[in-house]
């Protein structure tokens, strides 16, 4: 697959102040790039606590990455290019990977479609002590994003006939 892409796209590695967008979306230099090989919940999306009450998952998996790279230059690694022309980069701050972060404190889940379980001992580390959305319930982001497409609301689509335990 990388050899279809044009070399521009892979030539250099991107390094710089991040934005972060959502929770597995950033900004460097006015290019967007998309975490290789993860899913985080959607800025809008709801989960369920440990204590049942619903709060913005998506929201808060972007906060928490900000906070992680809290200013310090990120180095992105491009892999390809998604199907919204998005650059996908593997990304780390501090030496840290931030995609393998993400899964480790339950902030994203690993996309094995893409990352081909390259992050699962992370994510079953995650669900195992119960941290971020494994301490209550949720729906897999690419779910979530195709009830929305099919005119769902925030609501229904984080609803617990969706969601997973």
């Amino acid at each position: 697959m990388l050899a279809l892409l044009p070399s521009a796209v892979l030539a250099d590695d991107f390094v710089g102040q991040a934005s972060v967008i959502d929770g597995d979306t950033l900004e460097i230099h006015g290019t967007r790039i998309r975490l290789w090989g993860i899913d985080a919940p959607e800025s809008s999306q709801l989960c369920r606590g440990e204590d049942g009450l619903q709060y913005r998952c998506g929201a808060q998996a972007a906060n928490e990455l900000d906070a992680l790279i809290a200013r310090r230059p990120v180095k992105c690694a491009p892999v390809n290019l998604d199907q919204y022309g998005r650059t996908v980069a593997a990304c780390s701050a501090g030496g840290a990977d931030l995609a393998e972060w993400l899964v480790l404190n339950g902030l994203a889940l690993d996309w094995r479609r893409y990352s081909k379980g390259r992050y699962g001992a992370a994510q079953r580390d995650a669900e195992r002590a119960g941290r971020g959305i494994w301490k209550g319930s949720y729906v897999e982001p690419w779910l979530y994003r195709t009830c929305i497409r099919a005119n769902g609301t925030p609501s229904t689509c984080s609803d617990d006939a969706n969601s997973h335990p």
